[in-house]
């Protein structure tokens, strides 16, 4: 599913009620391919590069620019938070990726050498943007194999 299916925008103008409903059966209808997409990413296991790989190209997404390092490293955001998440699989390997990312907590050093701790992602925009992305790049693996 590509990411403008998830968007619905409805003009403040003439049937918005109408508008409203059709737009949320369309956004509905996108859930039975999130789940499907859930499923293979839940078959497909990760080699330890392959899962490296995926948390440098996270850690990319949320730091991006040319004066921001990450404060984590990869190893960091692929730590699992319960003991359920412990998987190879690529499901697990983004569970555990995006509830690092956007829930912050984790320790780390800033470009001078500081300690800190990375904060949660709490603006909805970003939220948004960073979950997007990380679901492409999970996607996008499915879709190679």
């Amino acid at each position: 599913m590509s990411v403008n299916q998830w968007d619905e925008r409805v003009p403040h103008k003439g049937d918005v009620t109408a508008q409203v409903v059709e737009g949320a059966y369309r956004v509905l209808s996108g859930f039975n391919h999130a789940r499907e997409s859930r499923e293979l990413m839940q078959e497909i296991n990760l080699d330890d590069g392959e899962t490296e790989l995926f948390a440098r190209a996270a850690l990319t997404l949320k730091y991006d620019g040319p004066q921001k390092k990450a404060p984590v490293t990869e190893n960091q955001i692929l730590l699992p938070r319960r003991a359920e998440d412990c998987q190879a699989n690529l499901w697990s390997v983004f569970d555990r990726t995006q509830e690092n990312l956007t829930k912050g907590g984790l320790s780390g050093r800033t470009v001078n050498g500081g300690r800190q701790k990375t904060r949660p992602v709490l603006g909805i925009d970003q939220n948004i943007k960073l979950n997007r992305a990380l679901w492409l790049l999970a996607d996008g693996c499915v879709s190679r194999r």
